[in-house]
């Protein structure tokens, strides 16, 4: 059914059908809503960033929208996101105004051109014309399909398994989901890290081809939510030309994000200018990392699809949306830096200090910084950092690597543009060394820092690996990360979890390498276990007097005491005590009971 008749400037409505397939009424179609993170951005506004791939039904069709691992920062949502749609201003279109070269959008012809730059553009048969400054030729839409970087692009099928932290013993039901990539040299293939996180088979199919290859997942980045593959089978790479890397963009630069988004089964292509380039917050790797703002149109199943400039070159691929409702097409593309660190070596780095701004002239006195000093005060180091050796809470970090830092935590990015100084340690590798100038006690010191990837005390990932327990009496331990509270308490585990593990994910610092948070899963009701049964996710503090360092220790020494009882100090001054003898010999029991194949996950066994 066509829309109905609308004035110019106006957005179209449309008919909203029933179950059956009749028109109920009209107005804007509703977009199946995906699980959010919240960021705050200036005052008081909340705006939730989204990524979600699409996740398909037992016959292929889509279902629902696939929520991916964030957290209160970062985590809760997958692939790309929901984006309503945004409204279009006709009045602006003409004939006569300039087409962009491969998006076919009409521009804004301005008083005073840039000058001309030579550009490498596309026929309709995909050759390459090379023009001087002085002539230059436009593609029109329609030959945006022969462009030789089209056939690059990649549907990625992929079946996952995720893991049960409930029931840590076993898997959740397996579901598949659809997303995008694309081809680049070495016979590898890029796509995100959520598009293929706990994946148990991922296949993929060309444009135009109707075969599945088998992929082989070779690396995955899960901080800058990027993964590579490779296809064994030789017929894969046959007649196909690898996408070239381009520059970071700029303001206002043309842009084309090519993927398979829901709505459809063949390739679809959106256009759109950088709208913004700053460090983002990641969703799926709870990072900040460099990120790059678009206008153009990214839905569920663009991610880990390519946006290209005008020339074909790819400048960042398709991971993520945001989803407000005074928001209407903000898009996010990872950028040509973060891909190319990745491909180098795809590990995040970086020591992780927190820091306080040093915008108060009474602050910057005090601590005896002269007018001409600027930087940002150090509030605290992680302890298993290599910097904790030489960094100390209340040094003022001046400069790093040979750049001033500024008061307000950024540092020269290009002409005109500033950026968090954290983008310069996002680009270094781990085991590099970084020259920092800071202010100490009045004086100036410099160090060389070796940089070290972050030790969480609360991992924000488990990089797909089964989650660890341990079963005595009936008592589940394990170990608490973010996909563990999200598993317990649903999106919003930031607010409904408990205050004291809360407290442990957002303020505690890892105190040695292998320190973990261990808790009481939950209780499988026995006699042994009488009036413990209401004992849930409670941080387990001491062993017979003995503090916990990790679940491995636990298990360890509670499967070597000898003594009569086993004593379990836990938060709130709560206590659990079991005869050993009869605890030991009523596991085997319980476990019978729930069909538990081992008392103990497979990791913790050697």
């Amino acid at each position: 059914m066509d829309p109905a008749p609308r004035k110019r400037g106006r957005p179209p409505k449309y008919p909203k059908l029933a179950n059956n397939g009749s028109v109920v009424s009209t107005g804007k179609p509703k977009i199946p809503k995906s699980p959010k993170a919240a960021i705050a951005v200036d005052d008081d506004e909340k705006v939730d960033l989204v990524a979600g791939v699409i996740r398909t039904g037992k016959r292929g069709r889509p279902r629902k929208l696939l929520g991916a691992p964030t957290n209160a920062l970062s985590q809760n949502g997958s692939a790309d996101g929901v984006v309503a749609a945004g409204k279009q201003d006709n009045k602006w279109l003409h004939k006569n105004r300039p087409l962009d070269a491969l998006s076919g959008k009409h521009h804004l012809r301005s008083k005073s051109p840039p000058p001309k730059s030579p550009k490498t553009l596309y026929s309709a048969k995909g050759d390459a014309l090379r023009h001087s400054s002085h002539e230059e030729h436009v593609v029109q839409v329609d030959d945006v399909k022969d462009a030789p970087f089209m056939d690059a692009v990649v549907k990625v099928f992929c079946v996952h398994t995720e893991p049960n932290f409930s029931l840590p013993w076993q898997r959740k039901r397996q579901f598949s989901s659809n997303s995008s990539g694309f081809i680049i040299s070495g016979r590898r293939v890029l796509t995100n890290a959520h598009s293929v996180e706990h994946h148990t088979q991922v296949k993929v199919k060309k444009r135009g081809s109707d075969t599945k290859h088998l992929a082989t997942v070779l690396a995955i980045g899960t901080e800058c939510d990027i993964a590579m593959l490779t296809v064994s089978d030789d017929e894969f790479w046959e007649g196909v030309i690898p996408v070239e890397f381009g520059d970071l963009p700029r303001l206002q630069d043309a842009v084309t994000v090519v993927g398979y988004p829901i709505g459809g089964d063949t390739i679809s292509v959106t256009s759109g200018v950088v709208s913004r380039i700053e460090v983002t917050s990641y969703v799926h790797g709870s990072t900040e990392l460099l990120g790059v703002q678009i206008d153009a149109a990214i839905n569920s199943g663009n991610s880990g699809g390519p946006a290209f400039n005008d020339r074909g070159q790819c400048v960042g691929i398709a991971f993520q949306s945001l989803k407000h409702e005074d928001a209407e097409n903000i898009g996010y593309v990872i950028p040509t830096p973060v891909i190319n660190h990745f491909i180098s070596d795809y590990e995040q780095t970086g020591d992780y200090t927190e820091w306080q701004k040093m915008e108060n002239p009474d602050l910057r006195k005090a601590v005896g910084m002269e007018p001409s000093q600027k930087g940002v005060r150090i509030r605290r180091v992680e302890p298993t950092a290599p910097a904790a050796k030489s960094l100390l809470s209340g040094d003022i970090i001046l400069s790093f690597d040979g750049i001033d830092i500024a008061n307000d935590g950024t540092v020269p990015f290009r002409l005109g543009e500033r950026i968090g100084f954290s983008y310069l340690v996002s680009k270094k590798f781990t085991g590099e060394q970084a020259k920092i100038n800071i202010l100490r006690d009045r004086s100036l010191e410099k160090f060389d820092i070796k940089l070290a990837t972050h030790k969480r005390l609360v991992p924000v990932h488990i990089k797909g690996k089964p989650p660890s327990y341990y079963i005595v009496a009936g008592i589940v331990f394990t170990a608490v990360s973010v996909p563990y509270l999200r598993s317990e308490y649903g999106k919003d585990y930031d607010f409904d979890a408990p205050v004291k593990l809360l407290d442990k994910l957002l303020h505690s610092m890892a105190q040695t390498e292998n320190e973990q948070l261990v808790v009481v899963s939950q209780v499988l009701v026995a006699d042994i276990n009488i009036g413990y049964e209401e004992i849930v996710n409670t941080q387990v503090l001491a062993f017979n007097g003995t503090p916990i360092q990790n679940l491995k220790h636990l298990a360890t020494m509670v499967e070597s005491c000898e003594d009569e009882f086993l004593r379990f100090e836990l938060e709130y001054q709560q206590v659990v005590v079991l005869e050993t003898k009869t605890a030991k010999a009523a596991t085997h029991e319980i476990l019978a009971t729930h069909c538990i194949p081992s008392a103990v996950s497979n990791d913790l066994k050697n």
